[in-house]
């Protein structure tokens, strides 16, 4: 499974999301098993469905909440500091 960009898990309802991770768990599942046989070329990869999976829970946990934007929250404006009086 390729890296779940942000727009097309957006798109997706919770029973999709839910399909996509248990898909994730599985692929991740099998590299383990291919990292203990001696088989894994790229190790890397184990490292990139971990944050898959992370990030398919994290849309996850923002549709129960009703969150349509699952992105991060929003940074506050810097305070304008007050202008020095001479």
């Amino acid at each position: 499974m390729a890296k779940a960009k942000a727009e097309d898990l957006k798109t997706k309802t919770a029973d999709e999301l839910q399909k996509a991770l248990m898909d994730a768990r599985k692929e991740q599942f099998n590299a383990k098993l291919q990292r203990a046989a001696g088989q894994m070329e790229n190790t890397a990869s184990l490292r990139a469905q971990r944050r898959n999976i992370a990030r398919i829970k994290t849309f996850m946990n923002a549709k129960a909440e009703g969150n349509t934007a699952a992105a991060k929250p929003a940074k506050k404006a810097p305070a304008k500091k007050a202008a020095a009086k001479a």
